[in-house]
């Protein structure tokens, strides 16, 4: 069997786990289990949609490489240690810019869903199991 290692917030582990423990699963095999399911369905849907749905939701998943968000957090992690140097700090503002320009571009495409199938945005993220990020 392949192995790929994950890097999670502490936040979605203690999730994962209470999820897994709510099912009486190992955590490792509910992960696997959730994920086969997720891309079962997926892709069961991605067949039977229509193109300019499957099309938005394309945009919707558009997202850094798993490289670039490495880069994007060490180098958040030097602006908080403050050793962070100016051509760093360059490229972590250039990072944060193509973030939310993505950011803009799947909000656009989350209305433009919502707006085909008739639905609020909320319902969409929802269904899509989007959460919105709270600052605070």
């Amino acid at each position: 069997m392949t192995q790929i290692t994950l890097d999670l917030s502490p936040e979605l582990e203690t999730q994962l786990r209470a999820e897994a423990a709510k099912q009486g699963l190992d955590p490792q095999r509910y992960i696997l289990e959730t994920l086969h399911n997720w891309l079962v369905a997926n892709q069961t849907a991605a067949n039977h949609l229509p193109a300019a749905e499957a099309d938005l939701l394309r945009q919707i998943n558009l997202g850094l490489s798993a490289e670039m968000w490495d880069e994007y957090y060490a180098l958040i992690d030097k602006r908080q240690a403050e050793t962070l140097a100016a051509d760093e700090h360059h490229r972590l503002i250039e990072i944060s810019d193509q973030i939310e320009a993505l950011n803009v571009e799947r909000i656009q495409a989350l209305m433009q869903l919502a707006a085909l199938r008739q639905q609020s945005l909320e319902n969409v993220m929802d269904d899509l199991g989007i959460k919105p990020v709270v600052y605070g």
